[in-house]
């Protein structure tokens, strides 16, 4: 996900009934729901809006939902985006609004509240996108794409120049999609951003979750602070769908003595209105006890004055409005506005990014998968664990030369062990490999993939690390890794060799394969969890690409979550597949790219790009060759699974 995942899982035996966990995420990632898990209580915060400058307005916070016994289904992943606080820039300026938070997936049915938004004519370079031609409905931060050659997974993470309509916005997946029809929608439990405080040129401040406070024109009348609950709570709308997520900015004061500027609104109580003398104060926020302990979440950042003194931010993280200093942020994971700045040379304050909780019951014996970066903490009852983890694979090597195939990336190392002592309060980190780009030349090693905590008596302290797949060769050999890369096709006649895999104790991986020599026309296959990439056959005009090596089978409580064969196949148990290596297509050659390895292995490609290794797998990718350039496979993403044992 792009980025890690902060989360913290606290848990308490709530006997027969099993154990309740609250799990927090404070980076976007994937949840997936435990086996016996039915519903889920939730609490959904965005981030808030940055506050404005030069008589700037304070940021509203972001939107607040909160329920309980939300269905869910065992076994399916949901999506978990995290909004970022809005920016803050320099006079005179309005603040950026926050991102949206979301929780959705399989069962959570869309908001009916909100309509798909369209552009006729828009674009993505990079992570921009562009939206332009007829515009229809609103465009908001944590909308997935969809259009004309939109990667799958793209979404909306933060606002440009746009603001719903017409201009840009920054996105997830960096990509390049010509002129077309695009459309955003939005499913699952939404919370807006806080919309941003306005400067003195601004007008009114922006709607949101939270309304941003309006600044002090200096001629005319007051300007409106923004509108909270933006878009409006359904009508008659069943639950989850109908509750309030905010309130308004305060409005603008006069234009004369201080030019106070309105407070940001909190998710319980608006912002209010700045005076000649003060800047408002940012609303307060609303308390939560979903985690045991009451917290509150989305407070308004107070409005910037010229003289007297800026306005309070609100409980629940709003900052402090300012005179002439930046105005200081709303508070991380809080969800708070950003303090406006009366006059020059500071800033509006960022707003603090957003959360989600989710609290729900497990039975005893459950397993936990971990697909980003987590903190968890052993549950009380619990005493030993079982674990499996898998590093990120390599990526194949690609073709930047004509007749030139890339060696398939190496499977990501694993490590697996059971009956292992923990203590009630032990804190574990589980980092998981994220999956690497393919490109041209030479691929790239995987990532780690990891478990470690502190001793507590009478456990142990871990630190388990599986080291990431060797990258394919292009004209020379794979590199080394939990699994080895396969060498890629050099110049006639040499033969590279396979990178070497993780021989242990304990043992992670095998050898990738070599390349063929007599023609250099067939790169070698990536070594996998299991067994050693074949090497490249190149005899007389028959040339054949190596096979990534075979994955591993996994344990038991693992059965689902890995490949039942390639890159390509269903849900199985092996894991750690070796990617395939490439070939080119030429007459009078016969030639055939390698397999990808059981395990989520990427193929090699045949005068193609290679395809990439099976997320949550640690598979490898497939090398590309043939008429350059083509592109080695990505290698796949790790994975942490953990089994309590009660």
């Amino acid at each position: 996900m792009a980025g890690a995942l902060s989360a913290m899982i606290a848990a308490a035996f709530s006997g027969s009934a099993g154990y309740t966990i609250i799990q927090t995420f404070t980076a976007t990632s994937t949840w997936t729901c435990p086996t016996g898990v039915t519903s889920v209580d939730y609490l959904v915060v965005a981030g808030g809006g940055a506050g404005g400058s030069n008589h700037g307005g304070g940021g509203g916070a972001g939107g607040y939902r909160t329920g309980t016994g939300l269905a869910v289904s065992s076994g399916n992943d949901y999506t978990i985006v995290i909004g970022g606080g809005g920016a803050g820039s320099a006079s005179p300026s309005i603040g950026k609004s926050g991102g949206n938070s979301s929780f959705s997936g399989s069962g959570i049915s869309n908001d009916p509240s909100i309509s798909n938004a369209s552009g006729t004519a828009s674009s993505i370079s990079g992570t921009t996108l562009t939206v332009g031609g007829t515009v229809t409905n609103t465009f908001y931060a944590g909308m997935a794409l969809s259009g004309t050659g939109v990667a799958t997974g793209t979404i909306i993470t933060a606002y440009g120049t746009g603001t719903g309509g017409a201009g840009t916005y920054t996105v997830n997946v960096s990509q390049t999609v010509s002129s077309t029809t695009i459309t955003g929608s939005l499913s699952g439990i939404n919370a807006f951003g806080g919309g941003g405080g306005s400067g003195y040129t601004q007008g009114n401040g922006r709607n949101g979750g939270s309304g941003g406070g309006a600044a002090a024109p200096f001629s005319g009348g007051p300007s409106a602070g923004g509108t909270g609950n933006t878009p409006n709570a359904s009508s008659g709308a069943p639950s989850p769908y109908n509750a309030n997520q905010g309130t308004n900015g305060g409005n603008g004061g006069p234009a004369s003595g201080n030019y106070g500027a309105g407070g940001g609104g909190g998710a319980n109580t608006a912002g209010t209105a700045g005076t000649s003398v003060n800047g408002g104060a940012g609303g307060n926020g609303t308390p939560s006890s979903i985690t045991g302990s009451a917290v509150t979440y989305g407070g308004g950042g107070g409005g910037g004055s010229l003289g007297g003194s800026g306005g309070a931010g609100g409980s629940g993280g709003g900052g402090n409005g300012t005179l002439t200093a930046t105005g200081d942020p709303g508070t991380n994971n809080l969800g708070g506005g950003g303090g406006g700045n009366g006059g020059s040379p500071g800033s509006g304050g960022n707003g603090g990014s957003g959360i989600v909780i989710l609290k729900y019951i497990v039975p005893s014996q459950t397993t936990f998968v971990f697909k980003g970066t987590t903190t968890w903490t052993v549950p009380t009852g619990v005493t030993s664990i079982d674990y499996f983890v898998v590093a990120g694979g390599a990526s194949g090597a690609g073709s930047s030369a004509n007749n030139r195939p890339g060696g398939g990336g190496g499977a990501g190392g694993y490590l697996v062990a059971s009956n292992q002592t923990v203590n009630a309060g032990q804190i574990f980190t589980m980092t998981v490999g994220a999956g690497i780009p393919g490109g041209t030349g030479d691929g790239s090693n995987g990532n780690i993939s990891s478990l470690a905590a502190p001793s507590s008596s009478p456990a142990p302290s871990y630190s388990v690390t599986a080291t990431g797949g060797g990258a394919g060769g292009y004209t020379g050999g794979g590199q080394n890794g939990g699994s080895g890369g396969g060498g890629g096709g050099g110049p006639a006649p040499a033969t590279t060799t396979g990178g070497t895999g993780t021989a242990g104790p304990p043992r992670q991986g095998y050898n990738g394969g070599a390349s063929g020599g007599a023609t250099g026309g067939s790169g070698g296959g990536g070594g996998g969890g299991g067994g050693v990439g074949a090497d490249a056959v190149d005899v007389g005009f028959t040339l054949i690409a190596g096979a990534g090596g075979i994955g591993v089978l996994g344990p038991a409580f693992a059965n689902g979550y890995g490949k039942s064969g390639d890159a390509t196949s269903g849900a199985g148990n092996y894991f750690a597949g070796g990617g395939g290596g490439a070939s080119f297509v030429l007459a009078p050659f016969t030639t055939t790219a390698g397999a990808g390895g059981t395990g989520g292995g990427g193929g090699g490609g045949r005068n193609a790009d290679g395809t990439a290794g099976a997320a949550n797998t640690g598979g490898g990718g497939g090398g590309g060759g043939g008429t350059a350039p083509k592109t080695g496979g990505a290698g796949g993403s790790g994975i942490v699974i953990i089994k309590i044992n009660q």
